[in-house]
């Protein structure tokens, strides 16, 4: 039996009630609304982001496949990590002079629209087992 985990008389009676009839149907809804905003957030216009890739190219290649070992290939990474990495090194989170100072040019949106043109691209791959 379905029992609440807080101080006694925070629910009463008739909340118990509905959690115990239509809990699975709640927690359904409310997951499926996270999910709708998690994947809001992390949308970027690739196309945008092309535009916006110039700079970038003069490392890591018009595409994102870096011909040079310095300079990490991102042609097919992650959206999330792209986005997380740009971020990370505009707050100085990770150090880098060079990506710093490109970084601290760019707001969310320029972020996610480079993350979502790097993602589209051709380059790393997962292997499926």
């Amino acid at each position: 039996m379905w029992r609440p985990i807080l101080p006694p008389g925070l629910m009463t009676d008739g909340m118990i009630k509905i959690m115990r009839e239509h809990g699975v149907r709640i927690f359904a809804v409310l997951a499926g609304v996270m999910l709708f905003c998690t994947t809001a957030v992390a949308d970027g216009d690739a196309g945008a982001g092309k535009g916006k890739s110039v700079v970038c190219a003069s490392c890591h290649g018009v595409t994102g496949e870096s011909v040079m070992p310095d300079y990490p290939v991102l042609a097919g990474q992650h959206q999330d990590y792209l986005e997380h990495a740009l971020k990370a090194y505009r707050s100085g989170e990770r150090r880098n002079p060079i990506m710093a100072a490109f970084a601290a040019t760019l707001n969310d949106d320029d972020i996610a629209d480079l993350a979502a043109f790097y993602a589209t691209q051709k380059g790393l791959f997962t292997l499926h087992r």
